[in-house]
């Protein structure tokens, strides 16, 4: 059980980053729901919400997964190891996903900043996961500070994309409701 010992002592950061990870989450389902009224009126596309809005759901999602998962009591660290290296894996497939979408995108073309928080950023973190998970039993401490890097760099991204996408909604209806007005 000694091996486990080193997760213990971020059991505190887990608690936090998961709390706030599963929190926005919900606050996400909220503003879907309110974009949800505006998006029938505007005759939006999902096709820019699964490219600027679905992955912040995803985001939040590992954050909270990783948290639980590193919360967990593993009898042996290459138990958290795999499970990890999975979700990295599986982030950086979702993230090559994104970029095509966000290439293909009709209703709006990505900026430096919307490619910087949408597909860089993220994969990064995902990637970090990843390498994390195949040095974790090796090089321990280093790797879980990795870990907690991606995982909060993750509920940043997320909460600044969110603030985006209430931005432009805000100002896409305001546009809409003056066009209607005229």
């Amino acid at each position: 059980m000694a091996a486990v010992t080193p997760l213990a002592s971020w059991q505190n950061f887990y608690v936090i980053i998961g709390t706030a990870a599963a929190t926005l989450m919900g606050l996400l389902f909220v503003m879907i729901t309110l974009i949800a009224g505006i998006r029938r009126r505007m005759s939006l596309s999902g096709d820019g919400i699964s490219v600027f809005s679905t992955p912040n759901v995803v985001h939040f999602g590992a954050a909270l997964f990783v948290a639980a998962l590193l919360s967990a009591p593993w009898p042996a660290l290459w138990n958290a190891s795999l499970l990890l290296g999975i979700g990295g894996l599986v982030g950086v497939i979702y993230i090559i996903i994104v970029m095509r979408r966000a290439r293909h995108s009709t209703i709006y073309q990505p900026v430096l900043e919307d490619w910087l928080f949408h597909v860089i950023l993220p994969f990064v973190c995902y990637a970090a996961f990843l390498i994390s998970a195949i040095v974790l039993s090796v090089l321990t401490e280093l790797a879980l500070f990795v870990i907690a890097a991606a995982m909060l760099l993750l509920l940043f991204i997320g909460i600044h994309n969110a603030w985006d996408n209430v931005t432009y909604m805000t100002l896409m209806r305001s546009q809409s409701e003056n066009q209607s007005q005229d």
